[in-house]
């Protein structure tokens, strides 16, 4: 921890930071502080809720008992914020962004489940079945309704950025201004960099970056916002008998697990949240779609790296983002 010395007769504020492990990745939480409180003991709290509530890894949380039929679960208030946020963009996106795609998810070998082999179009009609975010609903008693009770409900390209969030608003109700989380390459600012007196920076993952040495296409600052990125050139899985590649973005609509003319999606918005949901909506909406999209939400930003109809690289960039590239 670094400390800096304040105006006269105020208290010092210090640097400090924590990293562990969360949602199957790492997570580093810079914060800049004059209060003393058990920060350690709050996020790990905060981390146990979300997963209690939507992990489909651990096979006793709420929304693990509901995929295997339990209607009895009164869902919490984590599980319905994030249910009311895929409703968001499940309209905006006009479907392309779904949780009900768990069982295809799962049919992919992406999910909880092991792959099946032989996905022949019998197969893949039968599960598409069971994809559909108006299938199910929250009863006003708290409990799921499922038009079928075999529908997988998949909260995994939404959680990870609300539970950054939810680590957000425990720093925030901790009386803390500046921070920085990143958790799983997903990040929310708030504040500035107290050591820099300057705001927070962020990059753009650059296409084909090695996991133990990224580098960044663009760098831009990040104040008071979050953003998550979305790509397919690690998450895949090739099948060693056919040798198709599979990506782990689904077309809900197709049932599909192919790569679209996006290459990765870099979304800001106002909360993780948001920009983890819209950074998977554009991977499974293709680049027209996703721009057509992106161009009629307010306070959504977005870098998208896509192949042209000439199979060249390009780059779209929103305005709101290219005023905040460092040039």
């Amino acid at each position: 921890m670094i400390i800096f010395a304040s105006c006269k007769n105020e208290p010092s504020v210090i640097k400090k930071v924590l990293q562990g492990n969360a949602f199957g990745t790492t997570y580093t939480i810079q914060y800049f502080t004059d209060s003393n409180f058990d920060a350690q003991k709050q996020v790990d709290s905060v981390l146990y809720r979300v997963n209690k509530s939507m992990s489909t890894y651990l096979y006793e949380s709420d929304i693990s008992k509901i995929n295997r039929g339990d209607s009895t679960i009164v869902v919490d208030a984590l599980f319905k914020e994030v249910w009311r946020i895929s409703e968001i963009v499940h309209t905006a996106s006009q479907g392309y962004f779904d949780p009900t795609v768990g069982s295809l998810r799962n049919l992919y070998g992406f999910g909880d489940t092991a792959y099946l082999e032989d996905i022949n179009t019998k197969v893949l009609d039968s599960v598409r079945e069971l994809v559909g975010f108006k299938k199910v609903a929250i009863k006003n008693n708290g409990t799921l309704h499922k038009d079928n009770p075999n529908i997988y409900i998949d909260f995994n390209a939404v959680a990870k950025g609300y539970g950054i969030d939810c680590l957000g608003n425990m720093l925030i109700k901790n009386s803390v201004t500046d921070f920085i989380i990143e958790l799983g390459g997903e990040v929310l600012a708030k504040g500035q960099n107290v050591l820099k007196d300057s705001p927070w920076i962020s990059g753009v993952e650059a296409i084909g970056s090695e996991i133990g040495d990224r580098k960044a296409v663009v760098y831009f600052t990040l104040q008071d916002k979050a953003l998550a990125g979305s790509g397919n050139y690690r998450k895949y899985r090739v099948d060693d008998a056919t040798g198709k590649k599979y990506v782990h973005t689904i077309n809900p609509l197709t049932g599909l697990a192919e790569q679209s003319n996006v290459t990765s999606a870099t979304v800001i918005a106002s909360n993780c949240a948001l920009a983890d949901a819209y950074a998977t909506a554009c991977m499974a909406m293709g680049f027209e779609k996703a721009r057509l999209m992106l161009e009629n939400l307010k306070d959504v930003e977005a870098y998208l790296s896509y192949i042209d109809t000439n199979e060249a690289p390009q780059a779209y960039i929103t305005k709101g983002f290219e005023d905040i590239i460092l040039k």
